[in-house]
């Protein structure tokens, strides 16, 4: 429904009062004299997810002020959108909200008529999809002229929106008190606050919050300040950020700095485990990146560790990084996870995509800076041995979906209505960082390739681009490249890999791997002989001294074996299953899939034990997606009504979906159902239900693909 203006300089992806370089609206082709013969972006861009006309608006910068109530879990204030029309003709605005915002009123001020009290506004609200609607207002005919500033006040209230969780007390870590956060990505802050609820719309943003004695406000901004006489708590954001990356968290909140530019959030509970497993890391893991990318343009890389409930692994908010508490159990994926929503401050929040159907322009150029950055902090086989995990589970879940299916195209068209979030998947993080590796291999050093995406970011920051932005870009960097013509190598082709389906064309070389990756096979073949293997041939291997990714794809590898014989499974309990209760959640999901999905019914304790320990989201579903799949059901609907309480309302919902597919009553009692998927970092992001994926597989179906396949940030 959106589209960039394409006469006006002003209105640029970026929705920033200057104008990109040169005048043009990023997304508009600018191809060499003998550029690409790619298939040009549709023109004008369209963004399918939004219901707002922000192509006929530049949003200048949005103020919020809101009061928390957690008692009735709401949110209460007002937003203004300071705003200038570029396109003549226009009497409505027409923004992104949901049905769980209360507009209580809108009104409208001229920036040149300040005496004047501001004008009441008419506006409804239309249904749009069913992750949001259309805040539809009629503008006073005097305000509209071109090039006029504007400001369009909203009061409103929210409710109960997939983008606010709340937290009672006992779902926190310290149990002690409350806590909300707010998780925006792709679609969900149009039920944060009214807005152009596109990734094309930049711009910055204030806001003022008004909390209770005893509650710490953060928020994802570059400045901060606290009266604490009024407790209120102000924050600005002096960068042009799009709606999705404006996030909140306010509760018993303590930090720690362990950087020049860095601190670690946390209920105080959980504080000291996390100031401990990051250490210094970050400053060290920032410093590489800016010789890599150039310079961190954020300013503040705080993290804060929110608890179990919180719905995906990580979350890149610009300055303020979201983790769950959960994966602090394991200092590998933990590391990964932190670098990969580092990577992002230069790749999705500096440089972003203009719409979601091209998702891998933020994942796969994030997945590529993230394996630099380790491979320059650790050496090149662990960065070899993690990417092996994770192309393995590319390929798992293509022998499950078929090459021929269309979530496995980076430039995944979708009708209006599909949620962008459902295709937030493997392909967008592993075939988008198989294509920048491919880039790379082409440019004859990765060093140079290093040198491109510097230069490419900062021609693009800030903005938002379409892939033929940064191929157009790609080639003039290097001429000899376009000369070539190496956009149209046979089976190669730069528009195959844009548009088909199936496996990536290229993987990058992983040999360098081998001294780590080799003895998790050899120990493989061992097991897959149908007999358990003599004690002298495991005598060999000590996985005690492995490495967490090396347990990972051991058991990943021997998931897709499974079921196992009997007494093979049998063998691997007596062998390994003490060594995994002592080893951390991602090791332990793994063998319990294991035991489930093979009805060894000797290590079910384990299972209930584990879901008795791990309430999030990440721990649970995959875990009850396999006993609902087997003949354990009956496991499943016991250790659920003994864990329920312990459970946030959203994942209760989604567990009872599970197990009650037909019971439509059990998931009305608190709302909707809110739209989770399960995406691949090593991050994330929202979003879809667990009973079916984007391409409407069964949850049995899903379970084959669910923990060992994607870990779940943005």
């Amino acid at each position: 429904m959106a589209e960039l203006n394409q006469t006006s300089p002003s209105l640029c992806c970026c929705r920033k009062s200057l104008p990109v370089s040169g005048g043009r609206c990023v997304g508009d082709p600018k191809p060499p004299s003998a550029g690409p013969r790619l298939r040009a972006p549709p023109c004008p861009l369209v963004d399918v997810a939004s219901a707002s006309n922000f192509r006929c608006f530049q949003l200048r910068h949005f103020h919020l002020d809101l009061r928390l109530n957690f008692a009735a879990k709401e949110m209460s204030g007002w937003l203004v959108l300071d705003l200038v029309l570029v396109q003549p003709g226009i009497s409505t605005l027409i923004l992104d909200c949901h049905p769980s915002l209360l507009i209580h009123s809108i009104d409208c001020k001229v920036s040149e008529d300040e005496p004047e009290e501001p004008a009441s506004l008419t506006y409804r609200v239309d249904p749009f999809t069913d992750y949001g609607s259309s805040l539809i207002i009629s503008l006073p005919a005097g305000a509209l002229k071109l090039d006029r500033l504007i400001q369009v006040t909203v009061r409103y209230t929210t409710t109960d929106g997939p983008a606010i969780w709340w937290l009672d007390s006992e779902l926190t870590c310290g149990q002690s008190r409350p806590l909300v956060f707010t998780q925006g990505h792709s679609v969900c802050n149009r039920s944060f606050f009214p807005c152009f609820d596109t990734p094309a719309v930049k711009s910055t943003y204030t806001a003022t919050i008004r909390v209770p004695d005893g509650v710490t406000v953060l928020m994802s901004a570059s400045q901060s300040s606290y009266s604490k006489l009024d407790r209120l708590f102000h924050f600005s954001m002096e960068f042009p950020v799009p709606s999705y990356l404006v996030a909140l968290v306010a509760g018993e909140l303590q930090h720690v700095d362990v950087g020049p530019r860095s601190r670690v959030w946390a209920e105080p509970s959980l504080l000291s485990c996390a100031v401990k497993k990051l250490g210094g890391s970050v400053e060290r893991w920032l410093g590489v990146a800016e010789d890599l990318f150039g310079p961190y343009l954020w300013g503040r890389c705080d993290i804060v560790f929110l608890p179990p409930s919180f719905p995906i692994v990580a979350m890149e908010n610009p300055c303020l990084t979201f983790i769950i508490a959960s994966i602090l159990e394991s200092s590998e994926f933990l590391l990964i996870d932190v670098i990969h929503e580092i990577a992002h401050g230069w790749f999705g929040n500096a440089v972003t995509n203009a719409t979601w159907e091209e998702m891998w322009l933020s994942e796969g150029l994030a997945t590529y800076a993230q394996r630099r950055i380790t491979t320059e902090a650790y050496g090149e086989a662990f960065t070899c041995l993690e990417t092996v995990v994770r192309l393995d589970a590319l390929h798992r879940q293509l022998r499950l979906l078929g090459d021929n299916n269309p979530v496995s195209k980076l430039q995944v068209k979708f009708e209006p209505g599909v949620n962008p979030s459902t295709l937030m998947n493997l392909f967008t993080y592993e075939k988008g960082f198989c294509f920048v590796s491919y880039l790379s291999e082409l440019s004859g050093d990765v060093r140079r390739f290093d040198s491109f995406l510097k230069d490419y970011i900062s021609e693009f920051k800030f903005q938002s681009v379409v892939a033929q932005d940064l191929i157009a870009y790609f080639l003039r960097y290097f001429p000899e490249l376009q000369d070539a013509a190496v956009s149209q190598r046979e089976g190669l082709e730069f528009e195959r890999w844009l548009s088909g389906c199936g496996p990536p064309p290229f993987e990058p070389d992983l040999s360098a791997g081998g001294t780590l990756i080799r003895p998790v096979q050899e120990l493989c073949d061992l097991w897959r002989g149908g007999e358990p293997p003599n004690h002298q041939a495991l005598a060999t291997f000590d996985l005690s001294a492995w490495s967490t990714f090396q347990v990972v794809l051991f058991l990943d590898r021997m998931l897709d074996h499974s079921p196992l014989p009997h007494e093979v499974m049998a063998s691997l309990s007596a062998c390994y299953s003490t060594l995994f209760d002592g080893l951390n959640a991602e090791v332990q999901i793994r063998w319990l899939q294991m035991v489930v999905r093979n009805t060894f019914y000797p290590d079910l304790p384990r299972v209930r034990v584990f879901l008795h320990k791990h309430t999030s989201r990440m721990y649970t579903v995959p875990l009850y997606e396999d006993l609902v799949a087997g003949v354990m059901k009956c496991v499943a609907v016991e250790i659920f009504y003994q864990t329920q309480r312990r459970l946030h309302p959203n994942l209760r919902r989604t567990l009872q979906l599970i197990l009650f597919p037909s019971s439509s009553a059990l998931t009305n009692q608190n709302g909707p159902v809110p739209s989770i998927v399960a995406d691949s970092s090593p991050s994330g992001s929202p979003l879809q239900t667990p009973a079916t994926t984007a391409t409407g597989s069964p949850a049995g179906t899903t379970a084959a693909m669910a923990l060992r396949d994607v870990n779940v940030s943005a």
